[in-house]
C-alpha cells in the first residue's frame, strides 16, 4: 500500500513540476512578446495574452469574456485593440459574424506571410487554424497595395462532420 501511495505521489510531484514548468515558459513568452512589441505588461494584458497563447483556436472577444470572468468587455476590447495596434495579435473574420483573434506568429510585423488559412465549421462555428496552410499569394493590378488577407474555408469539422455522417445513416 506504502509503494503505491509513493508512485502515486510521485506522479503528482512530476505533473505538478511540469505544469509549473509550461507555466514559467509561457510567462517568459508574455515578457519577451510585450518586451519586443513594446506593450507595457499590466495584468488585464498579461491574463489576456495568456489565454490567447493557450487558445487551441481563434478566439471571440466572447471567448475571452467567458474565459476571464475577472475582466469586463470594455477592458477586453482595449487591450484586443492595443494588442492589434502593436501587431501581439491579428483578427480574422471568419463570416459568423463575431471577429477572431489569435497571437501572431512573427517576432517582428505581423505580415501576409504570417497569416495562414482558417477553417470555420458552419455548425458548430468554431475557426481553426490552418497552419501548415499558407495564404496563396495573389497577384494585385498596378497600384494596389496589400495590407491583410482574410482566407476562411468553410464546412464541418471533423467532431461535426462524424456526428453529422451518422445523423444520415
Amino acid at each position: 500500500m506504502q509503494l503505491v501511495c509513493k508512485i502515486i505521489t510521485g506522479e503528482i510531484r512530476w505533473g505538478l513540476s511540469t505544469l509549473l514548468l509550461k507555466m514559467i515558459l509561457v510567462m517568459k513568452k508574455i515578457e519577451e512578446i510585450f518586451d519586443y512589441k513594446g506593450v507595457k505588461p499590466t495584468p488585464n494584458r498579461i491574463l489576456i495574452l495568456k489565454m490567447l497563447l493557450n487558445a487551441e483556436r481563434p478566439v471571440s472577444l466572447a471567448d475571452i469574456e467567458a474565459e476571464i470572468q475577472t475582466i469586463d468587455k470594455s477592458s477586453i476590447f482595449r487591450v484586443l485593440n492595443l494588442f492589434l495596434e502593436h501587431e501581439v495579435i491579428h483578427v480574422i473574420d471568419d463570416g459568423s459574424g463575431s471577429a477572431k483573434y489569435e497571437v501572431c506568429s512573427s517576432d517582428e510585423h505581423c505580415s501576409i506571410s504570417d497569416m495562414h488559412v482558417h477553417f470555420f465549421c458552419e455548425w458548430c462555428h468554431s475557426t481553426y487554424c490552418l497552419d501548415s496552410s499558407p495564404i496563396p499569394p495573389v497577384s494585385l493590378p498596378a497600384g494596389f497595395m496589400q495590407k491583410s488577407a482574410n482566407y476562411v474555408i468553410k464546412g464541418l469539422c471533423p467532431k461535426c462532420s462524424s456526428h453529422h455522417s451518422h445523423d444520415e445513416a
